[in-house]
């Protein structure tokens, strides 16, 4: 049993560096090496890492998927070998890798494909070891000072915990500080890593792409409306917020979104739908900042006029568009219900309906907008009397084209009361009725307003009598416009006849 003074600090920092190396002698044999065409360790394998990258291309869909394009110069032997394609994403989909060289793909062709992702941390390297020699580190308390017993143990099984064999002794319960392993299992990666065999019969020299699908790499718009203190113009900034949770980094790479709803059959092959994509990807061309948008298929593509760095677990924002003072309209909304008959708890009494706000613009060239704009929450500023801005409200908007009218429900009315009530109802055969609806509107604003009702109506109906104009905006509905002054009161009735 050997037995070190060392100081707490000193012991770990020693013992941090001494778990450090083991990696890095096992797998680096060629560790100067790296930087120049790929590595060659001691097994013959030749191992790449971002060092050897020269390209990234990266296409994020709003889905959680994204396509790599990673290029990368490698020195490979001539006939068949091994290649370690390290510094991929953890999340990775293996059926849609497609791996070929863009020297000369004739004599460049892959053998076998394996995935490597039995992932190192300390449970599965215990693991590894079941059945194997290791030293356990036990700290004791000697005259105030901390001193390190190494002990060797055979680890004889990790059900639940630990059971070692220490000399001619089994032991359970075991307390120590740390366990020193005398090498990395060949089987147990420290970064996911594709291992292909390859057969060259071309140049040593190949410029080579790996192109995959990986999943945990997202992104989403986000929108900011300022509204002027007039209500009638606003100023509208978009972000993209890209997440990147798929275990790695992508550094300098090209970026490009794409928007839609993206159709994927479950248990489709992998490597035809990863083609498909990579086409799609090829057809963009690279942007002027921020971002250039056109129409592919049906969908619409987003290039980022410069490379970008996502790191992993990293959010980051993107100005996608801006445009300001544009003009827009405040509209209050009174929605009828889709019923009849009511069961008020108290009969004859009138029911409040809830009096929405909505701001409406329109999506146009004219107006200083008209890109397409990506499906997410537009969240809504307002200034005030002294010169800020107030959150007022947010709403979703999905994919939404060029000219179409963008309408955003902010919440309902505080100064508004609209109650309703149904004053008459009359059979006139077995098939014929008519019904009278009252709805008083009360502004307590310091401004006229304009308030939009629309009526479900069902059956085959027709207006006998209303107090404003209305127009028949669907088949079982009617609209109204009525205005209200200032602190005033308007009262909308009208009778309609239906026929079920």
């Amino acid at each position: 049993m050997k037995t070190a003074r060392l100081t707490k600090f000193s012991y770990a920092a020693g013992l941090a560096a001494l778990l450090l190396a083991i990696p890095f002698c096992y797998r680096s044999a060629s560790a100067n090496s790296i930087g120049q065409a790929a590595a060659q360790p001691a097994d013959g394998a030749v191992t790449t890492t971002l060092a050897d990258q020269s390209d990234l291309a990266l296409t994020v869909y709003n889905s959680s998927l994204a396509l790599v394009r990673d290029v990368r110069q490698l020195n490979l032997a001539p006939g068949e070998s091994q290649l370690r394609f390290m510094d991929i994403a953890a999340s990775i989909n293996p059926a849609a890798v497609h791996f070929r060289s863009m020297t000369d793909p004739s004599k460049l062709s892959v053998l076998e494909q394996n995935y490597e992702y039995d992932l190192l941390d300390p449970g599965k390297l215990l693991q590894k070891f079941v059945g194997r020699e290791v030293t356990l580190v036990r700290p004791k308390l000697t005259s105030g000072t901390t001193e390190y017993d190494e002990v060797k143990a055979t680890l004889l099984s990790l059900n639940g915990a630990p059971v070692w064999k220490i000399g001619n002794e089994i032991v359970t319960g075991l307390s120590y500080e740390s366990i020193r392993f005398p090498e990395l299992p060949e089987n147990l990666y420290e970064r996911p890593t594709l291992l292909w065999t390859l057969q060259n019969s071309g140049a040593r020299r190949h410029k080579v792409e790996a192109s995959y699908l990986t999943s945990n790499l997202s992104w989403s718009a986000d929108y900011v409306l300022n509204v002027g203190k007039d209500e009638s113009s606003g100023d509208l900034d978009g972000w993209v917020t890209l997440v990147n949770h798929s275990g790695t980094a992508f550094k300098n790479a090209q970026l490009q979104l794409v928007a839609g709803d993206l159709h994927r059959v479950v248990a489709q092959n992998g490597m035809n739908e990863m083609k498909a994509m990579s086409r799609l990807a090829d057809a963009v061309a690279p942007a002027p900042p921020p971002f250039q948008q056109e129409a592919f298929s049906e969908y619409h593509l987003y290039s980022l006029g410069r490379r970008t760095s996502i790191f992993d677990q990293e959010s980051k924002q993107i100005s996608l568009l801006n445009a300001s003072r544009f003009p827009l309209q405040k509209v209050y909304v009174v929605n009828g219900q889709s019923y009849y008959y009511r069961s008020a708890a108290q009969p004859g009494a009138p029911i409040k309906d809830p009096v929405q706000v909505f701001y409406k613009f329109k999506n146009e060239d004219k107006t200083g907008l008209g890109m397409p704009m990506p499906a997410g929450t537009i969240r809504v500023y307002q200034a005030d009397s002294r010169g800020g801005s107030l959150f007022v409200g947010e709403d979703h908007i999905d994919h939404t084209p060029k000219d179409e009218t963008i309408s955003l429900h902010i919440g309902n009315a505080f100064d508004i009361v609209a109650e309703r009530k149904q004053t008459d109802y009359k059979k006139l055969s077995d098939r014929l009725y008519e019904f009278e609806y009252e709805i008083t509107l009360r502004n307590h604003k310091d401004a006229a307003v304009t308030i939009q009702v629309n009526e479900p109506i069902g059956g085959d109906w027709e207006m006998i009598s209303s107090t404003y104009k209305f127009i028949k905006s669907a088949a079982f509905a009617a609209q109204f416009q009525v205005p209200v002054d200032k602190d005033g009161t308007s009262v909308l009735k009208y009778r309609v006849r239906v026929r079920f």
